[in-house]
């Protein structure tokens, strides 16, 4: 029988952890993760995707582009009905592919010559799925793409329903890929008339045997009536489908990322059911299913690494359920990044302060990995939301939960709302909040609709940890802010 590892062992593997994937990368082997959960949103049939900032949109966008990737999850869902022969082509994504599609300042052009949104999609998938010789391929540029799509629909139909005939006589899908539409334009109106435009065309997709756009969207882009409001939208939004991590399924990518890197010698609880492994496509199947269905049994697990409590007795708390809580926005959802950051940092610090210690991650150091992974969750909602930075950071030095007075009265001393626009007009991306005419009252239904406020039945405003902690916001109980 192997030796189990060392904490020190341990520790080095944890500090190891990946640190997601972005826009370019190709996804590897041994770096999928599949949560049952998911096997929905992956099917073609799921033209709409959504999910919160780090939820994989952009991991299976750049997934499905690689056939061996294709490859690796038919052999693990063997009813998965796209192979490797699959043609899938890019949409829309965050970096500028001229000759595949139309990238912002293009697309803001052809909307003020054109106007309808959907033809612009549509001329994009026309574009992809056109011959060599066909007509499209000859435009010089997106205008005369657009232009040919508006004036030759018949011919365009035609051009999808041949193209249609022959995947399905190769047995196949053709499906294009939607990510990142946020980068499709600079303000609220025009972006949810894209997504309103695509939508409409995904719909009209659906009347095909084998052709699919699949339209990766973040949460609220799906949510806002201005996208929905077109016949027959409930078919694709009532439909579409969420990334979601439980926290059996967070750890379970915890314990895939773990077991890729020591191998046999983690020796997880089997359960009757062997974990699985194959030497020509490592790190598929890591870890038995049915020990990641098991909580208690990755509790006791996790806590072999942890030790049992988040300090010296029971009352601070235990790792195994004190870290998502703590990492949770006000919808208790967690991502893996910031997850898998927290447990990296927390190794890391061990390293540092606590070299001899027993476990491979001491419970201080794990606080401290929260509060980077903190960091790293704030960046990435100012990244795709800079107006919230610009209201939470006049909040810094005060406590949760707290009455909205209070909050509304600190925007009022520092005239947060009505400097906000022009605050705005200096960043790159100006999406204000979606509701931002109804004053401070619509300011806070943008936060509790990002998961950044939660509304407790009192009416008082609570912020989970994973926000405030990083802008200095405190709560009795709670995790230290950063100073």
């Amino acid at each position: 029988m192997t030796d189990r590892p060392s904490a020190r062992d341990l520790r080095r593997a944890i500090a190891d952890l990946p640190e997601g994937i972005s826009h370019g990368e190709r996804p590897a082997g041994s770096g999928i993760y599949l949560p049952p959960a998911h096997y929905r949103t992956l099917d073609p049939d799921a033209v709409v995707v959504t999910g919160m900032r780090g939820a994989g949109k952009t991991f299976w966008w750049s997934a499905l582009q690689e056939g061996p990737v294709r490859r690796l999850i038919a052999k693990r869902n063997p009813r998965w009905p796209l192979g490797e022969d699959t043609e899938v082509r890019i949409g829309f994504g965050v970096v500028p592919e001229p000759d595949e599609f139309p990238g912002r300042e293009v697309i803001a052009r052809l909307l003020s010559e054109h106007g309808e949104p959907r033809i612009l999609w549509k001329s994009v998938v026309a574009r992809q799925f056109a011959s060599d010789d066909h007509p499209l391929r000859k435009c010089r540029d997106w205008a005369e793409r657009v232009r040919y799509v508006a004036e030759h629909p018949e011919s365009v139909d035609r051009l999808l329903r041949d193209r249609d005939a022959v995947f399905e006589g190769r047995n196949i899908y053709g499906i294009l890929l939607f990510d990142a539409l946020d980068r499709a334009a600079d303000d609220w109106d025009t972006m949810a008339r894209l997504i309103r435009g695509l939508l409409q065309l995904t719909l009209e997709l659906r009347s095909y045997r084998r052709l699919r756009a699949k339209v990766f969207l973040r949460s609220d882009q799906a949510e806002t009536s201005l996208v929905s409001d077109f016949p027959d939208a409930s078919k694709i939004l009532a439909a579409r489908s969420e990334l979601r991590w439980p926290r059996r399924e967070i750890y379970g990518l915890f314990w895939h990322c773990l077991s890729a890197r020591l191998g046999d010698s983690l020796d997880l609880p089997r359960h009757g059911d062997p974990i699985s492994r194959d030497t020509d496509e490592p790190g598929l199947l890591p870890v038995s299913r049915r020990f990641i269905a098991d909580e208690e049994a990755q509790r006791r697990e996790f806590h072999e690494i942890t030790g049992p409590w988040m300090g010296t007795d029971p009352r601070r708390g235990f790792p195994y359920s004190w870290i998502p809580s703590h990492l949770g926005d006000a919808n208790q959802r967690v991502s893996p990044r910031p997850f898998l950051t927290a447990l990296r940092r927390a190794a890391e610090d061990t390293d540092e302060r606590y070299p001899t210690h027993s476990r491979a991650l001491h419970y201080e150091s794990i606080k401290r990995g929260v509060q980077e992974a903190s960091r790293l969750r704030v960046a990435e909602l100012r990244e795709d939301y800079p107006w919230v930075d610009r209201v939470l950071r006049p909040l810094g030095g005060s406590s949760v939960p707290c009455l909205f007075s209070d909050i509304r009265g600190r925007w009022r001393r520092d005239g947060v709302i009505d400097r906000l626009p022009a605050d705005l007009a200096q960043d790159t991306v100006r999406l204000p909040p979606s509701r931002f005419e109804d004053g401070p009252n619509g300011v806070r239904e943008d936060l509790e609709a990002l998961g950044v406020f939660r509304r407790l039945l009192d009416g008082r405003v609570n912020i989970p940890d994973v926000f405030r902690v990083a802008y200095g916001i405190g709560r009795k109980g709670g995790v230290k802010p950063v100073r």
